[in-house]
């Protein structure tokens, strides 16, 4: 039996029939395309499926799909202003050479502007904290920290 999910995706809203044991990151890329948010771990413990869900940031694939009934959620596709512009910590994860690979970049993304949107002027230390639930494999995270850094003071 399926339920009748109420959710807002990158300022869309939507009412979808969906499975109650459905994880949110099922449903935004099996169902809904959304394919930017990764499927890592399964565990919540990697933070490749990070999205922001009213405000925070969460690890979708361990989020039951109706426990964001009536959320706003934001995935990578919806971080960028639309007319192609990106976002100044997607910018500065660019100019600060933060990707390698490209895997956990989106869910990085989404942990900083989180983060900004909480507190525009973090110190080193805070980035660190909320990064620490994000795993990259390539670029030993100076570059990132740096890039976070960077955006926040673009942003200021």
């Amino acid at each position: 039996m399926e339920d009748l999910l109420r959710i807002t995706i990158n300022g869309e809203k939507m009412e979808l029939a969906v499975e109650p044991g459905m994880m949110l990151l099922d449903l935004l890329r099996d169902r809904l395309s959304l394919t930017g948010t990764k499927k890592g771990c399964g565990h919540g413990e990697c933070g490749a499926c990070t999205v922001i869900m009213d405000g925070k940031a969460i690890s979708s694939c361990i989020t039951p799909v109706m426990m964001a009934m009536d959320a706003n959620i934001e995935t990578i596709e919806g971080v960028s202003d639309g007319d192609g512009k990106l976002h100044p910590i997607q910018q500065s994860f660019i100019d600060k050479g933060a990707v390698q690979c490209g895997f956990c970049t989106p869910g990085m993304i989404m942990s900083a502007k989180a983060l900004l949107s909480e507190n525009p002027n973090p110190s080193k230390a805070d980035i660190k904290e909320a990064l620490s639930g994000n795993i990259c494999r390539c670029t030993g995270y100076k570059k990132i920290v740096d890039a976070v850094l960077d955006a926040a003071m673009v942003m200021r």
